[in-house]
């Protein structure tokens, strides 16, 4: 199926209703893996941070990782979950040559958090509520690079190479219940609930939550029910998508897809799908049907874990504003709508005016430069917002120099392109490009005066009454000085020269 043989999305809803389940893999910060001390950190040459034990050497045993532990009940605290008294780990078993063990130690029937919820707001405002099945704890598994063929994919390559360093590093996995009643705004709540999800994680500090590094990637699970039904149809599980636009698009694509199958008379196979970025379609993985048997079994050589109710009740008490609050704090302290707040929360730009307000910003300005000359910059370069050479501090600097007069507006966005450009702080840029607004009353005087004898005719309209015309004359003398001079002040000494008030 190409992409042209989708149904029109508005046509797949007036008869179809989505139901989704969206799964999240969450990559832990921890400094060592989930069941050995090997190092966890990115960059490092392939299979140099392996052992015995995350290689599944015979002999060698698992010993859990508290601080992984400790996150996963961070984490199900505040998706307002249950925390288990008591539950275990399980073998996972399945053959994949990432796999070293031939099996994934993860949680099965007893996760460590269990039925909770998360409220999402959508971009209009409205508040979705997406249930939450569970939390577990597991490892991640190793890397295949497939080598030879076009796609990149083990379908047409020659050969793969494996790099084992990845294996056993912490993972927890947040699985929905079925997410029902959104209808055409299916989509926006699966981007939505992701992104709300990896504010939070990024709250807790127990990740990054980085999905362009792989450190949060979601599953979307799809099916259509006819309109007025109950019963479930038949699910496609797109895997591993990594961005929050990317999540939004393999949901609408899936409903034009299924539907499309759907009224052509033939059954959706359950299976999983690639989804593709460069448009946004899905193709098919492997046949998921439901007789697919994991052996899962009790892991028999780690302890179940039971966590004491006061160490819960501790970690609760500690666990951070949670972002949805924090929002809405900030939202009433700068004085701006809803709407204003979810574009700064869309640009990811609420950390970074945070912090650049804490660096002595008003937050009125901190929003201005980061929502307007750095956004522009961003999104020409494709470099995210928080990934620019410049710090909240830099752009706090930029703020101040133009609140003491010594830049206007004009001079200091080439300061902040002489920032992201690497040539320095912003008072090295100022100095070396000569930025400085023209406060010199003899030279801004000497200016003013050649620019009312070189405009005779518009300096008489002036007189005349026509102060509006000024506006012309503060133009040639913000040209004569490079766009370095404070035009307010300009204006001022047209008028008193030429002896009218303003």
């Amino acid at each position: 199926m190409t992409v042209t043989d989708l149904v029109p999305y508005e046509d797949a809803l007036a008869t179809y209703d989505p139901v989704m389940g969206l799964e999240v893999h969450v990559e832990l910060g921890t400094k060592t893996k989930m069941f050995c001390g090997c190092s966890t950190e990115l960059g490092a040459e392939p299979n140099s941070q392996t052992c015995p034990t995350c290689l599944g050497m015979p002999g060698s045993l698992p010993v859990v990782n508290a601080i992984g532990i400790e996150s996963a009940i961070k984490i199900g605290l505040a998706l307002n979950c249950e925390i288990a008294e008591w539950c275990r780990f399980a073998r996972k078993n399945y053959f994949y040559p990432d796999m070293p063990k031939n099996f994934q130690t993860s949680q099965y029937d007893e996760p460590i958090a269990f039925d909770g919820y998360l409220d999402v707001q959508l971009e209009d405002g409205e508040t979705f509520r997406v249930q939450i099945e569970r939390a577990h704890m597991e490892e991640d598994t190793g890397k295949s690079l497939h080598v030879g063929g076009a796609t990149g994919r083990i379908h047409g390559a020659s050969h793969s190479l494996l790099d084992y360093n990845r294996a056993g590093i912490p993972l927890i996995e947040i699985v929905t219940k079925p997410i029902e009643g959104a209808g055409a705004r299916a989509p926006e709540v699966a981007k939505a609930y992701v992104a709300e999800l990896r504010e939070l994680i990024k709250a807790l500090g127990v990740s990054e939550a980085r999905m362009e590094q792989g450190q949060m990637r979601c599953d979307v699970n799809l099916s259509l029910r006819p309109n007025g039904t109950e019963t479930f149809g038949t699910r496609s599980e797109t895997k591993n998508v990594n961005s929050l636009r990317s999540v939004e698009r393999a949901a609408r694509y899936e409903i034009q897809r299924h539907a499309a199958v759907l009224n052509s008379g033939a059954k959706v196979v359950q299976e999983t799908r690639h989804f593709h970025e460069e448009d946004g379609s899905t193709t098919a993985g492997r046949i998921k049907d439901n007789a697919e048997d994991y052996r899962y079994f009790p892991e028999p050589d780690l302890v179940p874990v039971a966590p004491a109710r006061d160490w819960v009740e501790e970690l609760r008490k500690g666990l951070p504003e949670l972002p949805r609050v924090r929002r809405n704090r900030l939202r009433e302290e700068w004085g701006v709508s809803e709407f204003d707040m979810q574009s700064i929360l869309n640009a990811g730009a609420v950390d970074l005016i945070v912090a650049t307000t804490e660096a002595g910003a008003a937050s009125d300005q901190a929003r201005k430069w980061w929502m307007g000359e750095l956004a522009r910059q961003s999104n020409e370069t494709g470099v995210a917002l928080d990934a620019l050479a410049i710090t909240p501090a830099q752009v706090a600097r930029v703020t101040e120099l133009v609140a003491s007069g010594d830049l206007n507006d004009k001079l200091a966005r080439q300061v902040i392109e002489g920032v992201l450009a690497g040539e320095g702080a912003p008072d090295a840029v100022v100095e070396k490009r000569g930025l400085k607004v023209v406060s010199d009353e003899g030279a801004l005087g000497a200016a003013v005066d050649e620019a009312i004898a070189a405009n005779a005719a518009v300096a008489d309209k002036i007189r005349g009454g026509k102060v509006a015309a000024a506006g012309a004359l503060v133009g040639a003398v913000m040209k004569a000085t490079r766009g370095q001079a404070d035009a307010a002040r300009v204006r001022e000494l047209i008028l008193e020269k030429l002896g009218v008030e303003g």
